[in-house]
């Protein structure tokens, strides 16, 4: 009997105009999912989030990759940074969820930390002849920004955010996504694969039937443009009309120019960061594993800073949030079910639509990782 790997290594070789969805047991294997935390998430780079949320000294948010529990903050000298967030003392977690704090401080024994992770004081040590305070600091964990997102990594030799993402910033960077204010960012669990999630957002084929009660009937399929991914990412494009204004450019925007001034981006960038950006507003999900039948999401969004003086933008965009919650609950159920069936003992894979494009190439750069770490 094949293993998942097997399985996924077979479907991967047919060819896009023959392709079939990845076989069920990539979604429900536990040993396919340690090999996705070793091979996947704890050698590329992961997004936090957008910079503009670790706007001031102090300001951090808290994850954990891979297993490997990390804090991301900007220091007090404006320096945006990532660290273990584990104490050097018994090992406790230090900060949790995201805030401000002027100190890092252990919720055990009040071991305290500055922002850059020295240690600064360590209540009744002094007893203790080999204890020396400057021995003891966070381990610093690489971070980088680009156009305004946040990412880190557990692997010293990935290449830079910037040089994999060049071809991304060659396709929309007439949008500027660093102008682009977060305004919203909350999390979530859901009781499917992260993987199913992914997919979901990757194609716009199921838009008319799983959202029709919202945006379904908006999605024209035969707009839709779902070209060949790329070795880090892959995409595809909606054109909007005028139905929801903050969806187009402002007009103060002279950037874009004919069409693109109504095209939505959808962009999945690997493993787990995807982006709708259209000229006027952003959204996005950073997705992480949570078991195999779960995923831990971040959801945020904002708009484009060329809507920042229109005096009924943010009216609009409270209006639009309240229609992306109740895509995500459609999206819920749509990716629960699919979770619920493909661990049936009756699930195979169909064929694939060609608006499943992006699904096609996510499966290749899933199989090239998993390969990689044989």
């Amino acid at each position: 009997m094949k293993d998942a790997i097997e399985e996924l290594r077979d479907n991967v070789a047919t060819p896009f105009e023959q392709a079939r969805a990845m076989p069920p047991s990539v979604y429900t294997s536990e040993g396919f999912l340690a090999r996705e935390l070793k091979d996947i998430f704890a050698q590329d780079w992961f997004c936090v989030g957008r910079a503009s949320a670790l706007a001031g000294a102090g300001d951090y948010v808290t994850l954990d990759l891979a297993g490997q529990p990390i804090i991301v903050l900007r220091d007090a000298q404006g320096t945006l940074k990532a660290m273990s967030n584990v104490c050097r003392h018994r090992m406790s977690t230090l900060l949790e969820g995201r805030g401000n704090t002027r100190s890092i401080v252990c919720p055990y024994h009040a071991w305290t930390y500055n922002l850059d992770g020295t240690l600064r004081g360590a209540p009744a040590m002094t007893r203790n002849e080999g204890f020396c305070k400057t021995d003891y600091k966070l381990p610093d964990i690489r971070c980088e920004e680009w156009l305004g997102w946040v990412f880190v990594t557990l692997n010293p030799d990935a290449p830079a955010v910037a040089a994999q993402l060049a071809k991304v910033e060659d396709l929309v960077g007439d949008f500027d996504m660093t102008a682009y204010t977060e305004t919203f960012f909350e999390t979530h669990i859901w009781n499917t694969n992260w993987k199913v999630l992914a997919e979901n957002f990757m194609e716009s084929y199921h838009l008319p039937v799983c959202h029709a009660g919202t945006i379904g009937g908006l999605s024209k399929l035969e707009e839709m443009v779902c070209p060949p991914g790329e070795a880090a990412f892959n995409y595809h494009t909606i054109l909007k009309d005028d139905t929801l204004k903050i969806a187009l450019a402002h007009p103060s925007n002279t950037r874009l120019v004919g069409e693109r001034r109504r095209t939505t981006y959808l962009l999945a960038i690997y493993p787990s960061l995807l982006i709708t950006l259209t000229p006027g507003y952003f959204w996005y999900l950073t997705l992480h594993p949570h078991g195999v039948g779960q995923v831990r999401i971040g959801f945020g969004g904002g708009m484009s800073d060329d809507y920042a003086g229109d005096a009924n933008a943010q009216t609009h965009f409270n209006q639009l949030k309240t229609l992306l919650d109740a895509v995500n609950v459609e999206d819920k159920g749509c990716t629960e079910k699919v979770y619920r069936g493909l661990s049936s003992g009756a699930a195979t894979p169909g064929h694939l639509s060609h608006l499943e494009r992006p699904n096609y190439d996510f499966a290749q750069y899933i199989y090239s990782r998993i390969a990689r770490g044989n």
